[in-house]
Parts: structure tokens; sequence; C-alpha cells
């Protein structure tokens, strides 16, 4: 039986999924300075787009706000030429590639596009709550498929010989559906967020419906991923590492919001490694929803004569 991953890869396959998991990277420290530059309101630190000031490096103006908006636009260009890049080369060596990977990294060249005039509108129309929104929800979508652009490069279907591979029909659609969960708690988490509901609440009581939204999400979101890591843990030995890895991410997203809670977001760290924790558990359930399509072999009977 031939073997899966990066190992059975094209050198092609493997360089590009090795750029495809460093952009992977970028993107989710790109989240973090991100939720850091909002939480340390920053938003506004650079009050001209997309200059800093009117100069590509405004020292004469650094401070740390200044320095985390300005360090966040130059990361999200150079992700943003990385991924790109890694879409030109995906198409002119489309037939080398599997057919999802120009679709994935077509879908998040335009990803970007629209990120950058997202971030644009963020600072000309004076960070307007569902700008911001948008803002972070596409960039969970980045992340998304950057995740599943890596899983399809690295992963080959095992051709097992004299077995027939079987993926059971609903599984595929399962794992879907627990990552579309996740990203809907992300998106109303991201809302909750940038209308600063849950510093209102704690000082006046106000906005407490969105904390309470929030809350009841997370509980369903909980609860459905880790009813995915627990079958997927008994049913799908090879991705049983992944499954526990979103099983833990959930459990320390719970500890974390409870935390910055009973800190009264007090500390900003804490603030940004719940978001940092919900945009690696999307590239987590992503990968799952890519490895999800390809087949379980079944046991193979052997007869002795």
């Amino acid at each position: 039986m031939t073997t899966t991953g990066l190992g059975s890869a094209t050198p092609l396959r493997a360089r590009l999924a090795t750029l495809s998991a460093h952009l992977l990277v970028a993107l989710v420290a790109l989240v973090a300075i991100g939720g850091a530059t909002r939480v340390m309101e920053a938003g506004l630190a650079c009050p001209d787009w997309p200059l800093c000031y009117g100069s590509l490096l405004p020292g004469h103006r650094m401070n740390l706000q200044v320095f985390l908006e300005w360090f966040h636009r130059l990361d999200a260009f150079v992700v943003g030429v990385g991924l790109v890049v890694l879409a030109a080369v995906s198409c002119w060596c489309r037939r080398q590639l599997p057919t999802a990977i120009p679709v994935l990294t077509l879908a998040a060249a335009a990803l970007v596009a629209l990120q950058g005039a997202l971030g644009a509108l963020t600072v000309t129309l004076l960070l307007p709550f569902p700008v911001v929104t948008a803002h972070l929800l596409t960039a969970l979508l980045l992340v998304a498929l950057l995740s599943a652009c890596t899983q399809a490069l690295l992963v080959e279907p095992a051709q097992p010989s004299g077995a027939r591979a079987v993926v059971p029909s609903a599984w595929p659609w399962l794992t879907a559906l627990v990552a579309v969960a996740v990203l809907l708690q992300c998106t109303l988490g991201g809302l909750m967020a940038t209308q600063w509901a849950t510093g209102s609440c704690l000082a006046s009581g106000e906005a407490c419906s969105w904390l309470l939204a929030h809350r009841h999400g997370a509980r369903a979101a909980a609860a459905v991923v880790l009813l995915l890591a627990g079958l997927t843990l008994w049913r799908r030995p090879s991705e049983r590492p992944l499954a526990a890895l979103a099983a833990a991410l959930v459990l320390g997203q719970i500890a974390l919001g409870v935390w910055a809670l009973r800190l009264s977001l007090s500390v900003p760290a804490v603030t940004v490694a719940h978001q940092v924790g919900a945009a690696l558990l999307v590239a987590v359930l992503a990968a799952l929803v890519v490895r999800s399509r390809l087949p379980r072999p079944r046991s193979l009977e052997v007869s002795h004569g």
C-alpha cells in the first residue's frame, strides 16, 4: 500500500506545500497582530491608507500603537504577495497538481484583494463594526483555504492493493458542517468584539445580548467539535492527531474565554490568545475537511491455503 504524505509528493508539490504552510503560519500571525491592534485601540493609529502618515516608514511618529498598525499592514502585504505567487504557480503548473489546488489558490488570491479593500475601508470609514467584522471573517476564510490547500498538496489518496477504499458518505458533510458552525461562531465573536460589547456589558450592563449569544453559540460549537473529534478518534486513525488538537483547542478556547471575562478584559494578551485560538481551530478543521474526503481502506482478507 502506498503511503500518504509529503514523501510521496512530487518536488513541485513539496515546494508548494512548504510555501503554503509558511503562508498559513504568517496568516495566523497576522490574525494575532490584528487582534493586538484592535485591543490596543490602534486601528486608526495610521490615519491614512496605504501609507502611514504619508510615509512607508513613519519613524518620527512611531510608538506602540503606530507600530502595531504599520506592522499589520506590512505583514498583510507580504502575505498577499506570497498568495499571489502561490496562485500564479499553481495555475501555470496545474497539470502537475490536484485539480483543487488552482481553485483554492485563486480563491485565496481573490480574498486577498477583498481583504485589502476592507482594510482600506476600516481606516477611511473610521472603523465601522460591520467592515471590521468582515475583515476578521475574511482573514479566517483565508486561514481555512490555505490550510486546505496545504493538506491537499501534502496528502495523496492511498491506493490499497486488493481492497476497495471507501469514504463514509456522511463523513465529509459532517466535517464541513462543523467547520461552518465554528466560522459562524467566530463571526458572532467578531461582531461582539468590534462593538466592544463585552466591555460595555461588564461596565454598565449594556449590550449584554451579544455576550450571551456568543456564550450560547460557544457551547454549541464546542459540543459539535468535541463530537467530531471523538468520532474521528474512533473511526479515522490517520486523523487522530488533528482530532486531538481540535479537542485541545476547543477546551483551551473555553478556558481563555472564561479567563478573559474574569479579568474583565484587562489583560490584552488573553484576548488576543482567544482570537488566535479561533484561527488555529479553523485551520485544523479545514485540514480535517480535506482529509475527510480521502478513502479509508477496508481491511484486507487474507486466505491461507
